[in-house]
């Protein structure tokens, strides 16, 4: 986001850090559990794509709550995070193309589909201060 001290003294910026510390947490909850071993009976199995599902759940709703936030904001702040936005999205599908290319033609390590996610979110975080400054 623009900047978490600034944004969260309105009630969008404020419902928006709501929203991402609640689907963040599921997602984190989720993951802890997995990585210690609370769904490896399932692995590899049809089940499992339920606890794929369960995953991306919380990543649709911290869209949703990004979205939100765009929506219930002032023109300004709806302005700044649809560029950002947008910008942190081109980036990483960039990135992304780029590797899966390195991965194909140059030998490159395999990396899993949805480290695109973690890729977004660091883009988004380190256009901001160049999209802040731009008009």
């Amino acid at each position: 986001m623009l900047s978490l001290a600034k944004s969260n003294t309105t009630a969008a910026g404020r419902k928006y850090v709501f929203r991402t510390v609640a689907f963040m947490g599921g997602y984190t909850a989720v993951n802890v559990a997995a990585i210690f071993g609370a769904f490896d009976e399932i692995i590899g199995k049809p089940v499992a794509w339920g606890l794929a599902l369960a995953v991306a759940a919380p990543v649709a709703g911290q869209i949703w709550a990004t979205l939100s936030l765009m929506r219930e904001s002032d023109e300004y702040v709806r302005a700044m995070v649809a560029k950002q936005f947008i910008i942190a999205a081109g980036l990483a599908m960039a990135l992304a193309t780029a590797w899966g290319f390195g991965e194909s033609y140059a030998g490159a390590y395999h990396v899993p589909a949805w480290m695109i996610y973690p890729l977004f979110w660091a883009c988004f975080g380190l256009i901001a201060p160049f999209v802040r400054s731009s008009r």
